[in-house]
């Protein structure tokens, strides 16, 4: 058996956030490149390649940590028993000193614009990810912020990095037609850095707060989780603010679709898919007007300042006040989203590898 082109979906997750749901809907669009999948499942139509099912970030630090030592050990064993060419990455990790040719994706640098200092990922980033950049065929990234950060942070020169935008599931994400619901929605993580704690207080600083409420929509993490609802209890909104945990990707178009808006005030990000999946539902969003977001919301949402609680609550209150401001924002919201497409992702980034094949 031998092949052109290696995928390394290792990290795949059951329950898809972030850079599995990139890759979920990336590689479909790499079919015409006949790759071979290196996976712990069998992904049918598609020559697969087993690998252990204990990599991925469902298992915490340590899952993390083997895959790292299965990249760095037991990958380009793989690689040169299949006699490839090229390895492709979705996300920033590759043999190094390996001799594997690879391209790989860097979707943020936020390990290092928000470094925790025990944090292996930012270890990660600082010691071994520079030597990953360096040693790439190219490097591509979620979009011009990321782009314009690896070539700040690593001294990597323009020629070797593109940025390709990300995009949404059209036939997932679309508007249902349903009833509205008196609640504001946030869908993500609750690192810190996601700025939660400002929207919270920005919540309860709403003048009729006890006519709406607070949906927060994230897998629950005992090292943040717990500060924020303490903080939901200091200000005495408890019965306002739900925490849903993780909602099945079948059950987020109703959610976003029911909502008030989207609030995602986060202090940085790679691309922010929420942005879209709210606009394809015909969904308002409030976004932060740093990183990538404007990159995604162009003029079809409200930019606040994510540092400021004064700008996320007046948006709030904006958009629960005003219906015309709202299906404003719904029609500029359904043609922005327009623009992004997997395929147009995918074809973009079966361009670059083309080149390196």
């Amino acid at each position: 058996m031998s092949t052109e082109l290696l995928i390394n979906l290792a990290f795949l997750m059951a329950k898809p956030t972030g850079i599995s749901t990139y890759a979920f809907n990336l590689f479909p669009h790499l079919k015409p490149l006949n790759p071979t999948l290196l996976s712990s499942r069998n992904i049918p139509d598609y020559n697969c390649y087993p690998v252990p099912s204990n990599l991925t970030p469902e298992q915490g630090t340590k899952g993390n940590f083997s895959r790292i030592l299965w990249t760095e050990l037991q990958l380009p064993k793989i690689y040169h028993k299949l006699q490839a060419k090229l390895l492709f990455s979705p996300l920033p990790e590759a043999p190094i000193y390996a001799g594997c040719r690879y391209v790989v994706t860097v979707h943020d640098l936020i390990p290092l614009r928000f470094p925790r200092r025990f944090s292996p990922l930012t270890n990660y980033y600082r010691y071994l990810l520079p030597l990953v950049l360096q040693q790439a065929q190219h490097i591509i990234c979620d979009s011009v912020s990321t782009a314009n950060d690896v070539m700040k942070f690593f001294q990597i020169p323009e020629r070797k990095v593109t940025p390709v935008l990300l995009a949404y599931n059209e036939a997932h994400f679309r508007f249902l037609d349903l009833p509205k619901r008196n609640y504001f929605l946030y869908i993500g993580r609750h690192d810190p850095y996601k700025n939660i704690n400002r929207l919270i207080t920005a919540f309860a600083n709403l003048p009729n707060k006890n006519d709406y409420e607070l949906w927060i929509a994230g897998s629950v993490d005992e090292r943040f989780t717990p500060t924020l609802k303490a903080a939901v209890t200091q200000l005495g909104i408890s019965n306002q603010v739900k925490f849903l945990e993780y909602v099945a990707y079948s059950e987020l178009p109703t959610i976003i679709n029911q909502a008030i808006a989207l609030v995602f005030p986060s202090l940085w990000e790679g691309f922010g898919l929420p942005v879209l999946e709210a606009m394809a539902c015909g969904t308002p969003v409030i976004t932060s007007n740093v990183s990538s977001l404007p990159e995604a919301a162009g003029d079809a949402a409200i930019l606040v300042n994510p540092y400021n609680v004064g700008e996320i609550t007046e948006a709030m209150q904006s958009l629960a006040n005003d219906e015309s401001l709202r299906m404003r924002l719904r029609e500029a919201g359904f043609l922005r989203c327009k623009l992004f497409s997997w395929e147009k992702t995918g074809e973009a980034t079966a361009a670059v590898l083309r080149n390196f094949l």
